[in-house]
């Protein structure tokens, strides 16, 4: 399971995305966020996948690893590509079969949302494949520092997303040891109704939800014990240091909107 999983991963590579300013990281994925629904015809959306699947080179992540990752998202997708099939009634009629009708427009519609959010998901993936948890903390809460003068505790809630993005991965690993271990008890997981798949992963729950507490009660010690006191007085040991390749990389995001709206239809 570990393998497949990409959310909350970081791959340590020597590559031009991994030594950007993870502020420039987090504010491109923000753009991108917002720059993605000015696409709307298939020419606006092959630049932006033209343009997706050039950063994943620059990133010199296996672009296999990242399909393998999607594997626990892809029946939303495929539910996502099939709601838009069977209600969207636009265009021409393709297909009907009973009650069931399918028109150009739902296709249509279905591939580039579909397409759209296959696209986010492999954008922000890279955001945490590329930087490290400590590094994401650090830019999250240089960006957020304004917010202090509205009393708002920001290095607490870059603490806590950090240590949300680490412990996604680990979760997933207890998770596939207690599976291994209630499958090596007789558990079956993969078969039998969907009713007795269900009640087989109760049992599964319990351990793990255990083992999370228990986690989380070990981090709080450790924290204490080292005199963790909160972001007040804190010192940084690694300093961030804005350079040109940050404010080229968000230049190129302007550039992308740019062209997305020009190719509207």
């Amino acid at each position: 399971m570990m393998e497949k999983m990409i959310f909350g991963r970081y791959l340590p590579l020597q590559s031009a995305v991994h030594q950007l300013d993870p502020r420039a990281k987090l504010l491109f994925i923000f753009g991108f966020v917002i720059v993605v629904f000015l696409a709307n015809n298939a020419l606006s959306y092959a630049v932006l996948a033209a343009f997706t699947f050039v950063l994943i080179y620059l990133s010199k992540i296996n672009i296999r690893f990242l399909f393998a990752g999607l594997k626990p998202v892809i029946w939303l997708i495929a539910f996502t590509f099939l709601l838009h099939i069977f209600l969207t009634k636009e265009g021409d009629l393709l297909v009907e079969v009973g009650f069931l009708k399918v028109y150009e427009g739902g296709v249509r519609q279905g591939a580039f949302i579909s397409l759209r959010f296959l696209l986010l998901i492999f954008v922000t993936s890279l955001l945490t494949l590329t930087t490290s948890p400590i590094s994401i903390t650090d830019g999250l809460e240089s960006l957020l520092n304004p917010f202090k003068k509205l009393k708002l505790p920001v290095h607490e809630l870059a603490l806590m997303m950090s240590i949300s993005l680490r412990f996604i991965p680990t979760l997933m690993d207890e998770t596939d040891k207690i599976m291994k271990a209630q499958m090596a008890r007789g558990a079956d997981f993969s078969s039998g109704p969907i009713k007795d798949r269900i009640k087989a992963v109760v049992p599964l729950l319990i351990p793990l939800f255990v083992s999370a507490f228990k986690r989380a009660e070990e981090l709080a010690v450790a924290m204490e014990a080292r005199g963790y006191r909160g972001g007040e007085g804190r010192t940084k040991y690694r300093l961030l240091h804005w350079k040109w390749k940050d404010t080229v990389a968000l230049s190129l995001l302007f550039v992308l909107a740019a062209v997305l709206w020009r190719l509207r239809s």
